[in-house]
């Protein structure tokens, strides 16, 4: 049984919001005092540190979901299937709908019910659910899709990631310029021929590190208390992706019986640029090998951090030939692989 990605969307918001957008914030502390440095000293270290150099912003109009419906549409002409053929639709998200002006998500009903009312699905055997796992959102409902296909639960799932992330962040957080917002789906089934996903790898850390990611109060303590943006310890963030990453990716690959040196392309959560290298050179380092020149294609310097929506992006457009120096051909063996809140980790081995 070879269950493989037929399909691949995705939806990259119109409003391009460069680093010099945010001159004119006034960025504070966590205790509400202010930065000793100039925005432009703080926007430099910033970019220095992420790559991300702009971000894209969905439009007033639209909504987490109708960016989903945009990037699922897409999927499905590309998988050449209806959405009338589909088992489940599985939409990983955290933050539900927030309108635009408003910091509070609205999940009732569930995302991807939205979605499936957009695709006018009428079959009612189409089960849709949202799925909160943060930022590695996208790749767990993979594998639950894979899950769901491999037990005779199902034929096709669609599965999605999407958020609006601009609408969650503390204006006076310097952290608000890593979120962007987007949209990325694909298809999963069973057929011959076309991919195949080799194995799988997921874990939750939720002691000390349950808390790294949170919602909280803005740093301007005029703002009302209950007003709560995204919020977190981006140091300690950091040490458990670089710390917990590599090793859960050589658990899938070694899971896999790939070689190393047969990996192409390893899709990573688009979090952060040095964060990122970090964890891909010490996972090949646990193979006493060093980084490949090409392995990791990046899209946060021009797309930021859209959370549950970068892995699927980026592949659709390494897929589709939309980014230079990077493609994927048939028979690659390909990693996906994600951290973020939970503290969730996961990744999956895939055969293109």
């Amino acid at each position: 049984m070879s269950i493989a990605i037929t399909g691949t969307g995705c939806y990259i918001p119109e409003v391009l919001v460069p680093n010099e957008a945010f001159e004119s914030k006034h960025f504070l502390n966590s205790d509400g005092s202010s930065f000793p440095q100039s925005n432009t000293v703080i926007i430099e270290k910033f970019k220095a540190i992420t790559g991300i150099r702009e971000r894209r912003y969905a439009k007033n109009e639209f909504n987490a979901s109708d960016l989903a419906f945009l990037a699922s549409k897409n999927a499905l002409e590309d998988a050449g299937i209806s959405g009338e053929d589909l088992d489940y639709i599985i939409f990983a998200h955290n933050f539900g709908d927030v309108p635009f002006g408003s910091s509070h998500g609205n999940t009732l009903p569930s995302l991807a019910t939205r979605v499936k009312n957009d695709l006018q699905i009428r079959n009612p055997k189409c089960v849709a659910y949202d799925l909160l796992f943060g930022c590695p959102g996208w790749v767990e409902g993979m594998i639950q899709a894979y899950a769901f296909i491999k037990s005779g639960m199902a034929k096709r799932c669609l599965v999605i990631g999407a958020e609006t992330l601009s609408r969650v962040v503390d204006p006076h957080d310097r952290d608000s310029m890593i979120y962007s917002d987007g949209a990325g789906a694909c298809i999963v089934e069973e057929k011959e021929g076309q991919g195949e996903i080799l194995a799988h790898n997921s874990a939750t850390y939720a002691n000390e590190e349950a808390y790294y990611l949170f919602h909280g109060a803005s740093y301007h303590h005029e703002i009302p208390d209950d007003l709560k943006y995204i919020k977190m310890y981006g140091r300690k963030i950091y040490e458990f992706a670089i710390t917990y990453v590599p090793g859960a990716m050589k658990e899938c690959l070694d899971k896999s019986g790939v070689s190393i040196d047969d990996v192409k392309k390893i899709f990573i959560h688009q979090a952060n640029e040095k964060m990122d290298e970090a964890i891909v050179k010490r996972f090949y380092q646990l193979y006493d090998r060093e980084m490949p020149a090409g392995v990791m294609p990046m899209n946060i310097h021009e797309l930021g951090n859209s959370s549950v929506a970068t892995i699927p992006t980026l592949y659709d457009m390494v897929r589709k030939g939309k980014m230079e120096n990077h493609q994927v051909s048939k028979g690659d063996v390909v990693i996906f692989a994600s951290v973020g809140a939970g503290m969730n980790i996961n990744a999956v081995v895939y055969r293109y």
